[in-house]
């Protein structure tokens, strides 16, 4: 294991002894952890982040819907007999992945002057990596917040974990939610009994100055986990082979925040999704309840009673009824239609008002059809645009914390020391464009801007660096291959010989 804390000028042990006293191992701790963590796990807060997770997989309210009246007594009574369609139309997972794919769809790319620093960010944050800060955005989103856990692996490579929201109990050192004293990291594992039986145990992990405790949440209690290693973050050895326990100068957790109040995204549209299930749950309803389209009405043939009265109608199309004294007999039509054109009308309305309070984007806007030009395009990013802001400026802040560790992973490596280093975390949004009105432009401002500027504007560009390589190596080939050209026609082998043989003749004349 490489040896970590090798930042020149830090006093390690002054950083590890203010940590240290917020939070030390001991009975009097742990009794206060087992009451937040107990006053947690019953909190609002992380009961509306695993109902965001729910929601995202389609586990939604509309499935436990009930056709209910009112019954003899008054009170509401299931009706069994009923059609109950339960259908989930997810706008809200849509809205997810979409604004997800829109921040962090393509890589994102570092930069920074030192070209050192930025090939060792490239080999850091790999194809592997970059699908990890994916779905960091993803359940960011989904939570209102997520968290980045950079450590070592069995191998000794270092690596990145994503916990959710709903996973990690923090403890803030300000109210601004900046600064981390400690968390709990709390998640079930799936294990099996003596018997065979499979069971769930609650793990909790308790990160703090000192290192990671590991814990068994057992009748709300804490009950130390004989089967996981308590202790330091990292280990290695010494030139005698004996362990020498490492920490970060940090608690190793990184805090991405959708945005700063960390809301949940199903807390803006949650009302409007269950309204869109339960219409098109209820227009598929009425759609198999209407098996006749006309009802006969038979007039004082027979009494009709409400048991039978649903029973008649799905059999036979017809009931029966009889007024007071008897005397009016006869048969009548009743219509019955189910108008789809207004189940439309509201069903188009809910989803552009999910769009609309999920701050994404229509795909199929009307402002695209035909050869849209950059101004409708820009018009219909706008509120996507508003919140991949405020979600990029989060990201920016949680990438400097995240730096940290990979700076100091950097050093101990060998890589390089780039403390200090200034950098900035480039995120490339998947947005639409008009290619052929971009590329325009960018010809257009040939000699009026910087060559690297066009470059990184350029709709067919996804590496600028590369591309700005390419372009000086097709340079240099074609100014070599001009200097050949050049060359042969200058000084030909022909013209020297016979320039030679003039010389020779001019001689032997002489």
């Amino acid at each position: 294991m490489i040896e970590l804390n090798l930042f020149p000028g830090v006093d390690t042990e002054d950083v590890r002894r203010k940590m240290a006293a917020n939070i030390k191992p001991g009975l009097s701790d742990l009794e206060f952890i087992e009451k937040e963590i107990a006053r947690w796990l019953a909190s609002d807060e992380r009961k509306k982040q695993i109902m965001a997770e729910a929601y995202y997989d389609g586990d939604q309210e509309i499935l436990r819907r009930k056709r209910q009246a009112v019954g003899e007594n008054g009170e509401l009574q299931e009706i069994k007999y009923l059609p109950n369609n339960r259908i989930v139309d997810n706008q809200y997972a849509k809205m997810i992945d979409q604004k997800a794919n829109y921040l962090l769809g393509r890589p994102v790319t570092f930069d920074t002057d030192n070209t050192a620093y930025g090939e060792a960010l490239s080999r850091v944050f790999n194809k592997r990596v970059q699908r990890t800060l994916k779905i960091v955005a993803e359940k960011a989103l989904i939570g209102g917040k997520s968290w980045v856990f950079p450590y070592y692996n069995s191998n000794g490579e270092f690596s990145f974990s994503v916990l959710a929201a709903e996973e990690v109990l923090p403890f803030w050192a300000d109210t601004a939610h900046t600064d981390l004293d400690a968390a709990v990291h709390y998640f079930p594992v799936y294990e099996y009994d003596e018997n065979g039986k499979e069971r769930i145990v609650n793990k909790v992990e308790i990160f703090d100055a000192n290192g990671v405790q590991r814990y068994i949440w057992q009748n709300g209690h804490l009950v130390f986990d004989n089967d996981a290693t308590s202790g330091p973050y990292a280990a290695t050895v010494d030139k005698d082979g004996k362990p020498v326990p490492l920490n970060w100068q940090r608690i190793p957790l990184v805090c991405f925040k959708s945005n700063h109040r960390e809301r949940t995204l199903l807390s803006r549209v949650k009302c409007l999704q269950d309204a869109l299930n339960l219409l098109l749950s209820d227009f598929v309803n009425n759609m198999n309840e209407d098996v006749h389209s006309t009802i006969l009405v038979i007039k004082n043939y027979d009494g009709e009673n409400l048991g039978e009265f649903r029973r008649n109608i799905a059999t036979y199309g017809a009931i029966k009824i009889r007024d007071f004294d008897g005397s009016n007999g006869g048969v009548d039509t009743l219509k019955i239609e189910v108008n789809a054109a207004n189940y439309q009308l509201v069903l188009d309305a809910l989803k552009k008002a999910i769009i609309e309070n999920a701050r994404g984007f229509d795909a199929k806007d009307e402002r695209l059809s035909g050869t849209p030009n950059e101004l409708n395009i820009r018009s219909m990013y706008s509120d996507i645009d508003l919140d991949a802001n405020t979600m990029e400026t989060e990201f920016q802040a949680a990438f400097e914390d995240l730096l940290f560790f990979v700076n100091a992973y950097l050093s101990n490596s060998g890589a390089g020391n780039f403390e200090g280093v200034e950098v900035t975390a480039i995120f490339n949004r998947d947005i639409l464009v008009n290619e052929s009105e971009a590329i325009d432009n960018c010809g257009k401002s040939q000699g009026i801007i910087s060559k690297e500027t066009i470059v990184r504007q350029h709709p067919w560009v996804d590496d600028p660096e590369e591309e700005l390589r390419r372009i000086d190596d097709e340079a240099q080939k074609a100014a070599a291959e001009a200097d050949a050209y050049r060359d042969a026609f200058e000084n030909p082998p022909d013209a020297e010989n016979a320039a030679g043989g003039i010389s020779q003749k001019a001689d032997g004349a002489v």
